[in-house]
């Protein structure tokens, strides 16, 4: 059975990292999914987080990677996956990704969502974590992959703290 990871990726934690690493064994094969969210103003864009991601991953054969835009239920049917994998960091994420499942499942019913709770030391981990302490000149390797990091050097070393 194939699986799909959906997020916006940005950037790609470890613990992003840890959940796709632990699933590409659970499944035949995993689209790590990149959504286009219009809503969201992103510090990389889609193309700089698809190369991320398939860097990362470069080692796992049985892991695509892929961009979307619109519904993941959609996105989930036409590239063949029967699961939606979302990942727990805590307690806090049940509530919304709960509410995303019962609707995903509203609208697919033949789409099962699979919970995975992060490895404990990755549980601290957000991309908006990361963004704020990379931002401000904080070390990030041990929250990122190491492609990930030069990257937020890069983009925050071009840049002001107040443009950040």
């Amino acid at each position: 059975m194939k699986a799909l990871y959906p997020g916006s990726f940005d950037p790609l934690t470890l613990g992003h990292l840890d959940l796709i690493e632990r699933a590409a064994q659970l499944f035949d094969g995993l689209v790590v999914a990149v959504l286009q969210n219009p809503s969201k103003n992103p510090c990389f864009t889609v193309g700089q987080r698809l190369e991320q991601i398939r860097a990362a991953t470069a080692h796992l054969p049985q892991v695509a990677v892929a961009s979307f835009d619109g519904l993941t239920v959609e996105f989930a049917q036409s590239c063949g996956a029967g699961v939606i994998l979302r990942g727990l960091r805590a307690l806090s994420d049940f509530e919304f990704e709960l509410q995303i499942a019962h609707t995903n499942k509203s609208l697919a019913p033949q789409l099962e969502t699979l919970f995975m709770a992060t490895a404990t030391a990755h549980s601290f981990l957000s991309s908006s974590v990361v963004k704020e302490v990379a931002r401000f000149g904080g070390p990030v390797a041990h929250m990122v992959p190491p492609g990930v990091a030069q990257d937020l050097a890069t983009l925050f070393n071009q840049m002001s703290p107040h443009q950040a």
